[in-house]
């Protein structure tokens, strides 16, 4: 119908303007070439308006965004926990203890290795050379008695005078001219060894020198010599275990540890290093008689007690 009323429109229009009516001319000739290609703008034509339907969208993610999507809806790793001040202390602080422990521990095996040679050699040498000695002076077929009692009792003799040779020196030789030596002995040690260890080097020289004279020489006098020279060995031997053994613990002493006296020998030395006494006691195995005289038998009783009680921790 619009059709037709397009063309009746353009027939009334051609008898007022050939112009139009040529055109509506060239339109009749050539039906099948206007019907199939349509002018956009030609007022003869009519696009048919388009219907809405269902559309189909095809939307490209870039891979980046599905991975950053991937990992937005993973969780999170949790944060490392940071330690606090405290932590940082209490850990520095336990590793300071465990490597002041095994310094301990190295230094005693140390002294302890020390401690057992030197022990060992010295007692075999005394036992050998107060065998050969006797047996070189018996090998006439007489038994000198009085040689060999002078040589006991001046062994025993020796070793009880150097406890007071000690308690002297101690007072009036250590903790005065001698001090920059045995200072070290009252400071925390830094390894197996002291200063203050000199002194017992001091100590054997003449040890050593009565010894090889009384060994070497028949008669009363080198036989004392020899007894004086023995009983600063024993002596030596003896402060040794427990003095730097039991005392100090520079190395374990075994069942020493458990003799009543020695413990209190041990409290008493305790009370030299407190310094409660202007340094009473200066001498070892007799500083409970010291502490005694200066009415120190409470305190000498307390460190003892405590003494006890860390042991049986």
């Amino acid at each position: 119908m619009a059709a037709g009323l397009s063309r009746a429109t353009m027939a009334s229009f051609a008898v007022k303007n050939p112009l139009l009516a040529a055109a509506a001319a060239r339109c009749r000739a050539l039906p099948s070439f206007a019907a199939a290609r349509r002018l956009p703008f030609s007022p003869l034509t009519r696009t048919p308006p388009r219907r809405r339907g269902l559309e189909t969208v095809t939307c490209f993610v870039p891979q980046e965004t599905q991975a950053s999507g991937a990992a937005a809806s993973s969780p999170a790793p949790a944060p490392a926990p940071v330690p606090s001040l405290e932590e940082e202390a209490a850990s520095a602080a336990s590793r300071r203890v465990a490597e002041r422990k095994a310094r301990k521990h190295s230094e005693r095996r140390t002294y302890l290795v020390a401690a057992v040679l030197s022990s060992l050699g010295v007692t075999s040498m005394a036992i050998a050379s107060v065998y050969y000695r006797f047996a070189w002076q018996m090998e006439g077929g007489e038994v000198p008695m009085t040689e060999m009692l002078g040589t006991f009792a001046l062994s025993v003799g020796a070793a009880v005078g150097m406890e007071f040779w000690a308690q002297w020196a101690h007072r009036a030789l250590w903790h005065a001219s001698l001090w920059h030596m045995h200072e070290s002995h009252h400071r925390p040690r830094d390894g197996p060894f002291e200063l203050n260890d000199v002194f017992a080097i001091i100590n054997a020289v003449p040890a050593i020198c009565l010894l090889a004279y009384g060994f070497f020489h028949r008669g009363l006098i080198p036989g004392l010599c020899f007894g004086a020279g023995l009983g600063i060995t024993l002596f030596g031997m003896a402060y040794m275990f427990v003095h730097d053994g039991l005392v100090h613990r520079r190395f374990p002493v075994g069942p020493i540890a458990n003799v009543p006296y020695f413990r209190r020998v041990a409290a008493a030395h305790k009370i030299h290093h407190m310094d409660k006494f202007e340094g009473v006691p200066y001498g070892l195995f007799l500083g409970p008689k010291e502490l005694e005289d200066v009415g120190g038998l409470d305190e000498l009783d307390k460190e003892l007690a405590r003494i006890n009680r860390n042991r049986s921790i």
